[in-house]
């Protein structure tokens, strides 16, 4: 038992800015679990994040000195808002330095609270270089997002309020983990106070630092990490907060963009909230666990953490939403070059709605189709892939291909054989001004671009996907010009979509 940490959380400052978050029942997703589930609705604090607390608490125990100097922070964030909104009400200065592709719905947020924002880099590692220096120079007091025992304290408020809203003595509890300073308050005061509660930890499969460090035995720092659930985006988790998800927390449960989507949705539903992916990021991770696990009849607990979601980003949520709930098959279907094909096709398909039908007429024998169609269970797309090849149609299952569902269902229709030499690349650009500029500068002039789709998903990394003709000799050099540009990429040039679409 941690008597320091559990001191600190009883002593915590945060109620003098944070509410006591109810802890409310989801009737809808009781039902389709078939356990007694509850969310923890921490997006109700005043700036919609559990960051507050932390932020709070930490700024509330600096020393006069301290104060007079002030503070500084790096985050593209909740931590930023937390950070702002607590310099406001104890009349402290806050700086806070965040990539410029932050978001300006966030940076207006915290200029809104008084704070002085520096935009630099592309990232939140450059942004918290660039406030270590800025530290330095004005001597100012740096306020971590994660990696602080008075941060840890404030958000394990949250568990002390849980203990007092359950009424079982048996039940588990999913928290998202991004840099560990929340599941670390909040398993520290649980298992400390009752040894039976379960601790179960949610990452992306794209981020998941702290379950890679545990099973390593030791922090390891990502190479890269996921843009959708931007909110627990971090490259290596911190060093108190580990040792304390070492020692208090159960299990791991890692799940897919499409899962978060689906979890939103749920939430939605039950709540009439809509939260940012990293606000569902533990609803996701409950329903893939009490799956895995056979959780039902048990009682279940999930943070929703944070609703401080850009609106233009519902519209790749909505799209995401029926893959991550089963309920979409895409599906990349040959049928015959001739009259009839279609309505044939469509017999086959029966009842069942077509969400999508991408088609272009090409003299050939064979057409190639793009089609979705929407199921009710999950079990069905394994009936209709079965349908379709018994009725002698080829058939590739298109469901859970990335490069499918953001790019090629949109592009469907062309075909380029003269584009001899193309070679498919994947990209994350920053949203920033120039950086289309600067990728079309890194390329040498000779060599075309034969194909580019850029769709904007609301966060600060845009998608991009690129054909580009290189000959086999100058693949070296083509190689280390993508090195030099700086972005995040992936060879794409044998993803099945491609070849049967775009070839």
């Amino acid at each position: 038992m941690d008597v320091s940490y559990l001191q600190s959380i009883l002593s915590s400052r945060v109620y003098d800015v944070a509410i006591e978050t109810p802890l409310q029942a989801a009737p809808r997703l009781s039902a389709r679990l078939n356990s007694a589930v509850f969310f923890k609705r921490e997006d109700l604090q005043p700036i919609f994040s559990f960051k507050l607390r932390g932020a709070y608490n930490r700024m509330a125990h600096l020393s006069e000195a301290e104060r007079a100097g002030g503070v500084i922070a790096a985050s593209a964030g909740n931590h930023a808002q937390g950070v702002a909104y607590s310099g406001q009400r104890l009349g402290v200065r806050t700086v806070i330095v965040m990539p410029v592709t932050t978001p300006e719905i966030k940076v207006e947020a915290c200029r809104a609270r008084g704070a002085e924002v520096v935009l630099h880099g592309d990232s939140y590692s450059d942004a918290e270089a660039h406030a270590y220096k800025l530290q330095a120079e004005g001597e100012l007091v740096f306020i971590h997002p994660y990696d602080d025992p008075l941060v840890i304290a404030g958000q394990g408020t949250i568990g002390l309020e849980i203990t007092r809203q359950m009424r079982y003595e048996r039940y588990h509890v999913f928290v998202p983990i991004g840099g560990g300073g929340l599941i670390a308050g909040i398993a520290v005061f649980l298992k400390s106070i009752n040894p039976q509660v379960r601790i179960i930890g949610v990452e992306p499969d794209d981020s998941d630092a702290m379950y890679q460090s545990v099973q390593a035995g030791e922090r390891v720092t990502l190479a890269q990490v996921g843009i959708f659930v931007d909110g627990v985006a971090v490259r290596r988790v911190g060093a108190y907060t580990f040792d304390l998800v070492r020692k208090y927390v159960d299990d791991f449960v890692r799940v897919s963009t499409d899962e978060v989507c689906a979890a939103i949705k749920d939430v939605f539903e039950d709540t009439r909230a809509i939260q940012e992916p990293a606000g569902a990021l533990a609803v996701a991770g409950m329903k893939r666990y009490a799956a895995e696990h056979d959780l039902h009849g048990a009682p279940l607990v999930a943070l929703t953490c944070g609703a401080n979601v850009n609106f233009s980003r519902l519209r790749h949520v909505a799209e995401r939403t029926e893959i991550g709930e089963q309920r979409e098959a895409l599906l990349a279907v040959t049928i015959p070059e001739r009259p009839g094909s279609f309505k044939q096709f469509c017999r086959i398909v029966g009842g069942r709605s077509i969400t999508e039908f991408n088609y272009r007429y090409a003299p050939r024998p064979d057409a190639q189709i793009f089609v979705g169609v929407q199921l009710e269970r999950a079990d069905q797309r394994a009936i209709l892939l079965e349908e379709l090849a018994s009725a002698g149609y080829p058939t590739l299952d298109l469901t859970h291909d990335e490069l499918s569902v953001v790019h090629v269902r949109h592009m469907v229709g062309g075909r380029a054989p003269e584009a001899a030499d193309e070679r498919l690349y994947s990209f994350e650009f920053p949203e920033r001004p120039g950086a289309l500029l600067h990728f079309l500068e890194s390329l040498d002039a000779s060599w075309n671009i034969s194909l580019f789709h850029y769709r904007n998903h609301g966060s600060a990394h845009g998608r991009v996907l690129a054909g580009i003709q290189v000959p086999e000799s100058d693949l070296a050099r083509f190689r280390e010009s993508l090195a030099r540009l700086g972005y995040r990429y992936h060879d794409q040039s044998e993803n099945p979509a491609y070849r049967r679409f775009l070839v």
